[in-house]
């Protein structure tokens, strides 16, 4: 029996839920998993519905619609979903997703990794999938992402994910990616801005070790936020162990992030985002 992920996003009003339900109901279809949420301030409704039958999808569309017309309806089988890696130097992140995705746990399909360096080509070959190096060097930012989308769109990606990207996207290649675009960075911005934050973060005696996920926009490191976490630290640790626990952090909060807009439980919101978990 086939099972499937409706998303629903809409202007509030009632009878919303009946409305869908009963057109599931009637089609014979079972819901095995639901979520709801309104959104009071902005009065905007979300659901999330997962339902397991045999259905006509662009027909079960168009009656949901037809119901709905207000709303924006997705309809879709879980899957893998199709992912390019941007990486530069830093392993972590990176070798995290490849071990996940080596052993089926990221719901995604890596089919390549492109980075503006060379030094992690030997660590994605041993996982058999191709690496990319796109120098980025003596090139303007624009001539260095043409360079990089000519190998990119190559690979028909649904997502980007940025594992330790040191490179700033241009709002060009922002949009042709709206909302599906990952980013993992440490979470002491705005505190801690440009090179060596942890030894920054060392020097004031911070307390806690954090990381955030989020998608990417045309405001730098500003866009909705997916997935965040915490780890505390105390006096004991140096520089060093600050920077390998906000490594340990980021890898664990990318894989959680990338797990939730991979199965469909991230609807953005303006500049938030609203999670079914």
């Amino acid at each position: 029996m086939a099972t499937y992920i409706l998303r629903i996003s809409s202007p509030d009003e009632k009878g919303l839920i009946y409305r869908v339900t009963k057109i599931l109901f009637e089609g014979r279809l079972n819901i095995v998993g639901n979520d709801e949420f309104v959104d009071d301030q902005g009065r905007h409704f979300f659901m999330r519905t997962e339902f397991a039958g045999d259905c006509r999808p662009e027909e079960l569309q168009a009656q949901l619609k037809a119901a709905l017309p207000a709303a924006h309806i997705e309809l879709d089988r879980p899957r893998r979903r199709a992912v390019v890696v941007l990486a530069t130097s830093e392993p972590h992140c990176l070798g995290d997703l490849l071990l996940r995705h080596a052993y089926g746990e990221l719901r995604a399909q890596i089919r390549a990794v492109v980075s503006n360096r060379p030094d992690l080509e030997s660590l994605v070959r041993r996982f058999e999938l191709p690496f990319h190096f796109v120098a980025s060097e003596g090139l303007s930012r624009e001539a260095h992402e043409a360079a990089l989308l000519g190998v990119v769109q190559g690979y028909s990606p649904e997502y980007l994910v940025l594992a330790k990207y040191m490179r700033i996207l241009t709002p060009a290649l922002v949009g042709r990616y709206p909302y599906r675009i990952v980013n993992i960075h440490h979470s002491f911005l705005p505190a801690f801005v440009g090179a060596s934050p942890y030894r920054q973060a060392y020097a004031r005696g911070v307390k806690i070790i954090g990381a955030t996920a989020h998608f990417v926009d045309e405001q730098l490191d500003e866009g909705p936020i997916i997935a965040q976490s915490v780890i505390p630290v105390d006096h004991t640790h140096s520089a060093g162990d600050m920077a390998q626990a906000g490594r340990d952090v980021e890898k664990v909060v990318l894989a959680r992030a990338l797990k939730l807009v991979f199965e469909g439980r991230v609807f953005v919101s303006g500049n938030r985002t609203i999670i079914f978990d």
